[in-house]
């Protein structure tokens, strides 16, 4: 930083503030007063002693579910990959991947997103919907999240050799 030094104004300068002044010449808000912006909380010593503890658990466990299932991603499209260069029978290669996807273990994502479903409303102080008598839905989408499972998986990755070479 400069600590106050007035450095001298460079061409950049000047056009950004020529850019400017044409913007605000057309701008029909020249010249009223901005609609002052509404909050809708008030910071109390409440909000900043937590703040104090770094991110609230359940925007920690969010992060455990999204890296979780990015490494799930990851090493199953490396499977249905390696399996499709392999196997060069339709059939053999559906039968080899439903089997690999009844095999594969969600256990640790699992019991994250079970601990996200059961306690996220309470943690997040979610407000609860008087019409629908559930918590409010985030972006249009319920909060829950489904557990992963082969069905899941073969959803990402269908058993289809074409697929799977042509991905």
């Amino acid at each position: 930083m400069s600590q106050g030094a007035i450095r001298p104004e460079t061409a950049r300068d000047r056009e950004e503030r020529r850019t400017l002044e044409a913007d605000l010449a057309t701008s029909p808000l020249k010249g009223q007063p901005l609609r002052p912006r509404l909050r809708n909380f008030r910071p109390d010593a409440d909000a900043a002693i937590r703040a104090l503890g770094g991110p609230p658990r359940w925007m920690r466990r969010l992060r455990e579910i999204e890296d979780g299932l990015e490494w799930h991603e990851v090493f199953l499209e490396d499977a249905w990959r390696t399996l499709a260069k392999e196997v060069d029978d339709r059939d053999e290669f559906a039968r080899r991947w439903e089997e690999t996807a009844g095999t594969w273990r969600f256990t640790r994502i699992n019991k994250s997103i079970d601990q996200h479903n059961r306690n996220f409303p309470a943690e997040a102080r979610l407000p609860m919907d008087p019409t629908t008598r559930d918590f409010v839905r985030i972006n249009g989408r319920s909060y829950e999240r489904a557990l992963l499972d082969a069905e899941w998986i073969l959803e990402q990755f269908p058993a289809d050799l074409a697929a799977a070479r042509g991905a």
